[in-house]
């Protein structure tokens, strides 16, 4: 799907800048560059997925616990919680598996903890798996630090869909700046045709309708980047 999206970007910035295929040439370098922010995006999509359904699973490691649970069997039977809640083939479930089958073979649960943190890029995860581990080593009240490392996730992601929703209406506002000048483009073509004809197949013309496509570009990236920062801010 990045490819594809890739693939029609180059095709719509050909189209509109230069009416010609030899421009698909160069342009490609853009193509990629937007499938490698569209692959980051859908990378944060889902670490910000995996962090809600971790912070699901540690309730449910808490709730075994109180049950009686030792603390490796909490995760297993967290995990099996989170196979009928969020289904197999979601986040969650795959990693408890993972966590499960590591267990089985004698790896320690904080090793476990370590690499998923390590491998999601999640802080919220990491900051709970070094929690966990030093509770773990100088033998800490496992059910009091789960607790509030439970209520600590869970605020932090209460907080980050709190500015995620403030910053929705920046983003629809910027997705459609983002098209409008293609809109424009597309309406005076088709009402005044032959109208942006000396605009293209000649050296002046390139060299303007470049210099646009670079000014398009730079506001597309400071926009995205700004928005990007607020969000990773959340």
């Amino acid at each position: 799907m990045a490819l594809l999206k890739s693939a029609a970007v180059v095709a719509v910035l050909t189209i509109f800048f230069y009416r010609s295929i030899l421009a698909a040439i160069p342009l490609s370098f853009i193509g990629f560059l937007f499938y490698k922010k569209n692959i980051s995006e859908l990378a944060g999509r889902d670490r910000q997925i995996l962090e809600s359904q971790f912070g699901e699973a540690i309730h449910g490691v808490e709730t075994a616990l109180k049950a009686g649970y030792s603390v490796e069997n909490a995760f297993i039977q967290s995990g099996r919680d989170m196979g009928r809640q969020f289904g197999e083939e979601s986040f969650i479930f795959r990693e408890m598996e993972v966590i499960r089958r590591g267990l089985i073979i004698n790896i320690t649960l904080e090793e476990m903890l370590a690499d998923l943190a390590a491998r999601s890029g999640s802080e919220a995860i990491e900051d709970f798996a070094n929690v966990f581990a030093i509770a773990k080593r100088f033998g800490g009240n496992m059910p009091e630090v789960i607790s509030t490392s439970a209520r600590t996730i869970a605020l932090q992601i209460e907080t980050r869909e709190e500015i995620m929703a403030s910053l929705s209406g920046r983003r629809m506002e910027q997705n459609i700046m983002k098209i409008m000048p293609f809109g424009i483009l597309t309406y005076v073509s088709i009402s005044s045709p032959g109208y942006f004809d000396p605009l293209y197949e000649n050296a002046t013309g390139i060299l303007v309708m470049t210099g646009l496509l670079a000014v398009y570009l730079a506001a597309y990236f400071i926009g995205d980047r700004i928005l990007g920062k607020l969000e990773e801010g959340a």
